[in-house]
C-alpha cells in the first residue's frame, strides 16, 4: 500500500508527532513518552510517518531516533493554502456583518 502526505496528516496523533520532532530528533522511547497511548501504537504512527517520507528512522547506538522531512509536507501546504484565501474572504465577510449587527444594536438601545 502506498501513503502520501495526506494519510500522515490526518491522523491527530500523528499531527502532533511531526509537531514534536519538528522542534528536535528524538528517539521513538522519547515520542512514546509523550503519549498516553501504548508503545507499539506509537511505532504504527511512526512507520506510517516513516512510509509517507514524513520523518526518516535514523540508528544511534541502540535507540532509533526520528528526524523530520519538512520538504514532503510541502504538498500538502500547497494544497491547503490554495482554499486560504477562499476562508480569509469568508472571515472579513463574516466579521463585517457582526460589526453591522453590533452597531444595530447599539443604535436600537
Amino acid at each position: 500500500m502506498r501513503r502520501d502526505v495526506f494519510q500522515a496528516i490526518a491522523d491527530p496523533i500523528r499531527r502532533d508527532i511531526i509537531e514534536l520532532i519538528s522542534n528536535e530528533p528524538l528517539s521513538v522511547n522519547e515520542v512514546a513518552e509523550k503519549f498516553d497511548i501504548s508503545r507499539p501504537a506509537i511505532s504504527k504512527h511512526i512507520r506510517i510517518l516513516n512510509e509517507c517520507g514524513i520523518i526518516t528512522i535514523e540508528q544511534r547506538g541502540r535507540e532509533r531516533h526520528c528526524l523530520i522531512q519538512p520538504k514532503n509536507l510541502i504538498p500538502a501546504y500547497m494544497w491547503i493554502d490554495q482554499y486560504r484565501k477562499l476562508w480569509e474572504d469568508r472571515i472579513d465577510s463574516f466579521e463585517e456583518y457582526l460589526t453591522k449587527l453590533q452597531a444595530q444594536h447599539k443604535k436600537n438601545e
